[in-house]
């Protein structure tokens, strides 16, 4: 048993501490959700200000967009030209996708710096990414309702997904240069 531990010490290196910082971010995420009780910023901060972006980006793009607190559930209506489209809910802000990006890098880490550089601009790529997907979401189901379903539940997860997917591999390939020429 030994002998497979040290074989296999860094796949077992990786998995724990990817375990453990996603643990450890989800339940500081769980506390910051349940602590999250303002009127201002409904339903929470992070959810709230996505939904505020996603709004002012939607204007930007030539239409008419705005937001509401939804009277029955915790979330943010979505209007395009005041035809409601959506409902801006705490999955929608990306933060459970930054947490498994987070955990992600910090398990396959390089020098300090480094990851936490990477790690700054990775989420920042993906909360913009995020924002941008939303609000070409909710256009394209405006322009094309009868695709909203193909569109919501395929194409708009595939593409946080991939781009956290190719951060990840950019990643790898980077980590793995840093660590090469460490022990050069």
């Amino acid at each position: 048993m030994k002998e497979l531990f040290k074989k296999n010490k860094a796949v077992i290196k990786f998995l724990v501490l990817f375990i453990g910082c996603y643990l450890l971010l989800a339940g500081i995420y769980k506390f910051y959700l349940a602590s999250s009780t303002s009127e201002v910023y409904y339903p929470d901060y992070i959810t709230h200000l996505v939904a505020q972006q996603t709004e002012e980006l939607i204007n930007t793009l030539g239409f008419t967009s705005r937001i509401e607190p939804h009277p029955n559930d915790p979330s943010m209506k979505l209007y395009v030209e005041e035809s409601y489209i959506a409902r801006i809910v705490e999955g929608c802000n990306a933060v459970s996708v930054l947490i498994l990006f987070v955990s992600f890098v910090i398990a396959f880490h390089a020098d300090f710096k480094r990851t936490l550089i990477y790690l700054l601009a990775g989420s920042v790529i993906i909360y913009v990414m995020n924002i941008l997907r939303i609000a070409l979401l909710a256009i394209g189901i405006y322009k094309y309702p009868q695709k909203g379903d193909l569109l919501h539940g395929t194409v708009f997860p595939a593409i946080i997904y991939g781009s956290v997917f190719i951060l990840w591999i950019v990643w790898v390939k980077m980590a793995a240069n840093y660590k090469k020429a460490e022990h050069a």
